[in-house]
């Protein structure tokens, strides 16, 4: 649980990422170079409990820490779950249904079979006369009494936050900006969203959604934040508590709650910060990001060092949240993934889990029904006496009578054939994955490493690799903890979009220029706000472009705000040739929306303090633990089947260690698989780097 003796040192920076079953922490002494980690259990019922155990856990005193950085799942689950505010909606006449109707979109591809639930009931929809056109005119003035007579009717419904929401306001907010402050001086808290306040971007479906999602949360995160404010602050903590945004950056704790729809799905995108930071000072810059947990995998691409960001989330079926988040890809794959026959009598792995209880079969809790964790032990990849303790009601032949009732005899196999085809069933899905961030976005997972890092990936990262044709696999020192470690990496960030929607050879580039600088302005500002130290500033500037009469939106970068009618053209034929190999010179490209991400840097961490400070063995020999059988997948090079493995003490593998594969790499919060002829180096940064042979037929 802890490097050293000592507590943590005056001035350690504290990272801190709430699962779904456990809470991680780091803390690093910048100064001292001291490391301290902690996993305990989350408190679902007031997740501000497990941060507080964390630190505790740690030996850390809160008054002595420089910053708390906290990636938090309150958004996300209750979003989820659905336990969200009661929330109103004011909205332009005539599209009361909008947030309903939605794109008309089926949940299932076949079949009108479905059910949605929107946000804000129909009942808590409220309309009012106002109208502005498409070029920003005013058609029709705003009805303030009405707007006044609709905040009333939603306070005495119950409401706690409301959304005001108005047709074309991404382009003219004079409506949506006074109704707000007529409803501003009525409600009794500031639970008061603007759709263009969260989102300056056309699409009212998709705006208007993205806005519900922020009033409905808002009082969630807010009450969280404060309640965990207040208790580091009685327990003498006097800095900022940072909160980790989608987006990859932090936000002070004093602001995120007026943008909360930017926290959900921060826990995906804290991993992905880490990966590209390690990425960065290891020498390896593009990165495939690979997470598996116990019930899902997250797939992310990063490129130059900085993470793919997409304002196209769809957390669930109608529930579009168009804000810039890492993108990230997500299946329902990971460890605790049940294996079964569908119907057709094909083997399937997930997306259904055994989750923390009962939890797969080797953990003794009760679960019957074999997943990729039980498949992994009785193949000898997961160390038996580390998971089946002496007590322990399961044993290995338990284990393989329950994988050969399940999948093995109706498949005509045997136990250990059936557990080597939920492995093979379950890294295709999971391969699948790495080309829908890679492949279908036109790029070569051949050009990129892969991290791998989670309680799960490693076991599965090399197989994947080899299948996919990349040729180097990083794992770093702490891949269980590695989402913790992005949110002490992790820097200040505010992402800004708005609307253009104009082609090319009409566009008034003053307004680009006008734009982009008024993004920049606003970023800045918010920076100074949140009062949090940088060690500079960094703009970045993207634009999103389509041919006229598409809808289809490529997404390019831009150089500056000085860019010209020339260089946004090239730009977005060099994408879309990158994408589809097709030149289109006869059809006019489209400026749809303008983006600006506004970074405050913080101070640098040094990467190789994660390294253990004592225990490492002179030479790779001290750091074997033994030898044991493992199962590998057949090729022609390999040979599969089962091979006599060493098995090696992680903390204990001497600097620079270097090996080759078959070989187990066993570590407190992960074990690490290393296939068949696949070479190993430990770098400076506690990574290990892994050469991953090439797959043979």
């Amino acid at each position: 649980m802890k490097d050293g003796d000592s507590p943590a040192a005056a001035g350690s920076i504290v990272g801190v990422d709430v699962g779904g079953t456990f809470t991680d922490l780091i803390a690093i002494d910048p100064r001292t170079r001291a490391v301290r980690v902690a996993k305990v259990p989350t408190t679902p019922d007031n997740q501000a409990f497990g941060v507080l155990a964390a630190i505790k856990a740690s030996g850390g005193d809160p008054a002595r820490l420089s910053a708390v950085v906290h990636g938090t799942t309150t958004t996300t689950n209750a979003l989820l779950e659905r336990k969200i505010a009661r929330c109103g909606l004011i909205t332009t006449r005539g599209f009361r249904d909008s947030l309903e109707l939605g794109r008309r979109t089926r949940p299932t591809p076949y079949g009108l079979t479905g059910r949605f639930i929107p946000l804000i009931p129909r009942e808590l929809r409220l309309e009012v006369r106002e109208r502005m056109d498409a070029d920003g005119e005013v058609v029709e003035p705003l009805d303030e009494a009405a707007v006044a007579a609709a905040a009333r009717a939603l306070l005495a419904m119950g409401c706690e936050a409301v959304v005001i929401h108005f047709l074309h306001s991404y382009i003219n907010p004079a409506h949506e900006r006074r109704a707000g402050e007529i409803v501003r001086a009525l409600w009794p808290n500031a639970y008061v969203t603007l759709g263009s306040g969260v989102l300056s971007e056309y699409r009212e479906y998709e705006r208007g959604v993205t806005a519900a999602v922020n009033a409905s949360v808002q009082p969630v995160l807010h009450r969280y934040i404060t309640r965990l404010g207040d208790e580091l602050k009685q327990r003498g903590f006097a800095r900022e508590l940072l909160v980790m945004q989608g987006n990859g950056g932090t936000v002070s704790s004093r602001i995120a709650a007026e943008a909360a729809v930017n926290t959900v799905m921060s826990g995906p995108a804290s991993g992905v910060m880490a990966a590209a930071y390690t990425g960065r000072q290891a020498g390896y810059p593009d990165l495939i990001t690979y997470d598996m947990g116990g019930t899902s995998s997250d797939v992310g691409l990063i490129q130059g060092g900085v993470p793919r960001v997409s304002a196209e989330l769809e957390l669930e079926y109608a529930m579009p949240i168009h804000v810039p988040m890492v993108d990230v890809h997500t299946i329902g794959a990971g460890g605790g993934s049940i294996a079964h026959l569908d119907d057709s009598g094909m083997l399937r792995v997930g997306p259904e889990s055994a989750g923390a209880a009962p939890g797969p079969i080797c953990y003794g809790k009760g679960g019957t029904r074999p997943t990729i964790t039980d498949a992994n032990l009785l193949l000898g990849r997961l160390n038996p006496k580390g998971l089946l303790a002496v007590d322990s009601p399961v044993s290995m032949q338990v284990l393989a009578d329950a994988i050969l009732a399940a999948v093995g005899r109706p498949l005509g196999l045997d136990a250990e054939q059936a557990a080597a085809a939920i492995i093979r069933v379950a890294n295709d899905r999971m391969a699948g994955a790495i080309r829908m961030v890679s492949l279908a976005k036109g790029h070569d997972p051949r050009d990129f490493a892969l991290f791998a890092f989670g309680g799960a990936g490693p076991l599965h990262a090399a197989a994947l690799a080899r299948e996919l044709g990349i040729p180097r696999l990083l794992i770093p020192a702490r891949p269980g903890i590695t989402n913790a470690l992005g949110c002490v990496v992790a820097d200040l960030r505010h992402d800004y979009v708005n609307t253009v929607n104009k082609p090319l050879p009409a566009l008034d580039m003053a307004l680009v220029r006008h734009t982009l600088e008024a993004q920049i302005a606003e970023g800045r500002a918010t920076i100074a706000r949140e009062g949090v130290d940088v060690d500079g500033i960094e703009v970045l500037h993207e634009a999103d472009m389509q041919f006229q009469g598409q809808s289809h939106i490529l997404t390019v970068g831009l150089p500056g705000v000085d860019v010209s009618r020339e260089a946004l053209h090239q730009a977005f034929a060099d994408a879309y040739w990158k994408r589809f190999e097709v030149a289109l010179p006869e059809i006019r490209p489209v400026l749809v929306n303008l983006h600006t991400a506004v970074i405050g840097r913080r101070p640098a961490l040094p990467l190789d303090a994660l390294l253990p400070a004592d225990g490492r063995a002179r030479d790779l020999a001290g750091a074997e633990a033994g030898k044991r059988r493992v199962w590998f997948n057949a090729d022609r090079d390999s040979g599969g089947g089962w091979r006599e493995t060493a098995v090696y003490h992680r903390e204990k593998l001497p600097a620079g260690a270097r090996f080759a594969g078959p070989a187990i790499v066993e570590q407190l919060d992960c074990t690490i698989v290393i296939e068949p002829g696949d070479r190993v180096e430990a770098d400076g940064f506690g990574n290990l780097v892994v050469s991953v042979q090439a797959s043979t037929p």
